[in-house]
């Protein structure tokens, strides 16, 4: 992620010290993303990723690392933080939240074909199922009560049409929520933000397999549906126009059922939930845009992406088939 803190090799040895992971090698800052700071670290005894939390609290980082360690156990290839002797695994790093996880193995798809929306769908499936009896809970920290706070922030910065169209999807997505087919629909741990740089395949080029899903700091329980939708609009769409590609969601979603089949009420409010997935990531390109942090490395995302996706989705509506 965008490097905010900065640490030195001193400092990144004597912090690695107590979670015995050997001499450090090597430390580089990792410049993708916008929301923590994030180095790989190498070390004699294997590769590993040290992450400085710069927005999530000391008290809201236990759901999102005893998740990672509760998936991990059951066998779902995400990263596993790294315990201390006494089985802590959240520590502090110039005076903020910081852990370790180890760095899974391969590379990013960029431009997924079917084989690998299928493998996605598959582990989405197998994650909610694994994680729906994970103690912890804590609310999708970006869900509707974030957009709610942070529309009236960008509006301003948009024209007419645009904040139109926002203050307008807003509305819409108020009234799916309050409706009682959306408070039916099945829920629990949700990544809501797996896309294709979220997840690594190991292989040959067209036989890569999936070798495991990383970055849970947006995790929370939502529903499934939801989480989904998110995938859906990243993983299936033609980045260009927004546009859905019925070929890759279908595998997808057919993917995902192989494991989980949807309910009916899934399938009735698919259509709502990709435009709320939608939203939700252009609401947050628009205030990481307009209202940026400061950092040594950072890559705002372009907002437009998302608003693209948001009107393919409101003009072209997507119903999956039922399998």
């Amino acid at each position: 992620m965008a490097v905010f803190t900065e640490v030195s090799e001193q400092e990144a040895q004597s912090f690695i010290e107590p979670l015995q992971l050997g001499r450090l090698q090597s430390l580089r800052g990792v410049g993708a993303g916008i929301e923590n700071t994030n180095y790989f670290v190498s070390t004699d005894t294997g590769e590993w990723v040290l992450t400085i939390f710069e927005r999530l609290s000391f008290e809201q980082l236990p759901f999102y690392l005893r998740l990672m360690q509760h998936l991990a156990m059951r066998r779902i290839p995400v990263p596993m933080p790294r315990a201390d002797a006494q089985g802590e695994i959240l520590f502090k790093l110039k005076g903020k939240p910081a852990a370790v996880v180890n760095r899974l193995e391969g590379g990013h798809q960029l431009a997924p074909h079917e084989h690998h929306c299928r493998q996605v769908g598959v582990m989405l499936a197998r994650m909610h199922l694994q994680g729906q009896d994970f103690p912890l809970s804590q609310p999708n920290l970006r869900g509707l009560p974030w957009w709610e706070l942070t529309v009236p922030q960008v509006l301003p910065f948009l024209d007419a049409k645009t904040a139109e169209l926002l203050s307008n999807e807003l509305s819409f997505q108020q009234q799916v929520a309050s409706s009682a087919v959306y408070n039916s629909l099945p829920r629990g741990p949700v990544h809501a933000d797996l896309f294709r740089d979220n997840v690594m395949f190991d292989g040959a080029p067209g036989q890569e397999l999936l070798s495991g899903l990383f970055d849970f700091y947006f995790a929370g329980v939502d529903t499934w549906l939801f989480d989904l939708a998110v995938c859906l609009n990243d993983w299936c769409i033609d980045l260009g126009s927004g546009a859905l590609q019925p070929l890759r969601a279908q595998a997808f979603v057919d993917a995902y059922e192989s494991v989980r089949p949807l309910q009916p009420a899934e399938y009735r409010l698919l259509p709502s939930l990709l435009r709320a997935a939608a939203l939700r990531f252009w609401v947050s390109r628009l205030w990481d845009f307009h209202l940026p942090r400061e950092a040594s490395v950072l890559k705002p995302h372009d907002p437009k992406h998302f608003e693209r996706v948001l009107r393919a989705r409101i003009d072209h509506p997507w119903h999956a088939l039922a399998g």
